[in-house]
């Protein structure tokens, strides 16, 4: 990885890839086959975009200032993760039959480790360099029920000066005794009522940290009583600016489980609206198996999917109906859902959403343009998270966060990349070849002032 220094301006020389709103596609791309990228300190001393163009057109305008050629390369926005889980790092790759097995077998078994703090910072340090390693400049991730896993992953995003959002993971039933909430000594509060104050006293401690922000985060509507989902809404109405993490509607056997347990409610997703878990900056994992009325539910209230195209593959989940999100106009990005996922690498991820949408449509060979999968991965996932025109993108204003991507960093892709004849063909080439070693270079804006590693 590499950090911005404290030059009051620097310029980049390569291809660069973005995203413009404004010339009517939200996810069509604006590609400059020799461009120049020039970021600089805001007010606040945070460095941002400041031009972005052809070089032909922007070198004049700035002769002074210092230029990195990155020949033969190319500059793309620092991708999102809309939903990633950092303790379950260590269990990718796990056979199960489905969800449920996996998460009994696997998943709980591991996150019981999390209440070890030393444990929570090695792993934490781990998840933070590969979602760096593999491009990921972006990420709402869970943590585990214990507070010492929320720290130390904030604790490592804000060393390495990344955005992430987390919090604690909120499961006061249906799960192992030592992933419960619990009070936090004997004699205090009972363990639902406490783990809303630990979440409380982490979003006081950590949102709006530089980079960091909270998220209110129930595993999923099973593992949470109902006075716990109330208390997360009421935090969440006390706090609008805050995100929500959760799942829904991933796994048949869940959706009927969670029907059972809150049969009051009209679907599984309308659960979360019930108690007040529905809004902008909402985010919910999967939203597999939706009817119209979810769809419309999502749309209404502003909250976004995100989508774990590799991660619903590999437990056999179902696929995301693109079309019926598009029809109905609600928002959605792409994730990894590491260890479900069983990739950080943001190309596998749009390679797996390239055969979830061919695969779950019902139009013979329908799928998705390479552009479109991209700008899942970066605009469209910033825009699902509230956070358009901060990151996800290099337009004027956006936090400069990028990548630097080598077309050519395996023999195979050179092959592919040195015939493709557009730039569907380069992005495409890039998605169903590429990997971490495409990945030159990560680039992380800084505050001016914060030393450099």
């Amino acid at each position: 990885m590499l950090r911005l220094s404290s030059f009051p301006m620097q310029a980049y020389r390569a291809a660069i890839l973005r995203f413009d709103p404004s010339l009517g596609s939200h996810h069509a791309a604006v590609y400059e086959p020799d461009g120049l990228l020039l970021v600089g300190p805001d007010a606040q001393g945070r460095q941002r975009v400041q031009a972005v163009g052809a070089w032909h057109d922007l070198a004049p305008l700035y002769p002074d200032v210092p230029v990195t050629h990155f020949k033969d390369r190319l500059i793309a926005p620092g991708f999102v993760d809309l939903h990633v889980h950092y303790p379950q790092t260590d269990v990718i790759g796990s056979p199960a039959e489905g969800l449920l097995p996996w998460l009994e077998n696997y998943t709980f078994p591991e996150e019981t480790r999390f209440k070890d703090p030393a444990y929570s910072a090695q792993a934490a340090a781990f998840f933070i360099d590969e979602l760096l390693r593999n491009g990921v400049t972006t990420a709402l991730s869970f943590a585990t029920s214990h507070p010492e896993s929320v720290n130390a992953l904030f604790q490592q995003a804000q060393a390495q000066q990344m955005r992430l959002m987390t919090g604690l993971c909120l499961m006061d039933r249906h799960a192992p005794a030592d992933l419960l909430n619990q009070p936090s000594a004997p004699g205090r509060q009972d363990a639902t009522e406490q783990s809303l104050i630990d979440s409380e006293a982490l979003l006081q401690q950590w949102h709006g940290q530089g980079r960091l922000g909270y998220a209110i985060t129930p595993r999923f509507a099973p593992t949470s009583s109902a006075a716990q989902l109330r208390g997360a809404g009421e935090l969440a109405a006390r706090y609008p600016d805050v995100w929500i993490q959760s799942h829904v509607a991933e796994n048949k056997d869940e959706i009927t489980w969670a029907r059972a347990l809150f049969p009051e409610s009209s679907s599984y997703l309308a659960t979360y609206a019930d108690f007040g878990l529905m809004r902008e900056r909402a985010i919910y994992a999967h939203c597999i198996h939706f009817d119209d009325a979810d769809r419309a539910l999502m749309r209404q209230t502003g909250a976004a999917a995100a989508v774990s195209p590799t991660s619903n593959l590999f437990l056999g989940s179902g696929f995301f109906d693109y079309a019926g999100a598009d029809r109905v106009g609600y928002r959605y990005g792409l994730a990894s859902d590491v260890g479900g996922g069983t990739s950080f690498s943001p190309f596998h991820t749009m390679l797996g959403a390239y055969y979830v949408a061919r695969e779950g449509q019902t139009k013979h060979g329908l799928s998705l343009s390479p552009q479109h999968l991209w700008w899942q991965h970066t605009a469209g996932a910033a825009q699902a998270l509230g956070l358009e025109g901060c990151v996800g993108n290099l337009q004027v204003g956006c936090e400069a966060d990028f990548v630097v991507l080598n077309p050519q960093a395996t023999p195979l892709l050179a092959r592919r990349t040195a015939r493709a004849n557009s730039l569907d063909e380069l992005l495409f080439a890039l998605i169903v070849l590429g990997d971490d070693r495409v990945v030159e270079r990560t680039v992380i804006s800084q505050a001016l002032g914060v030393k450099p590693d």
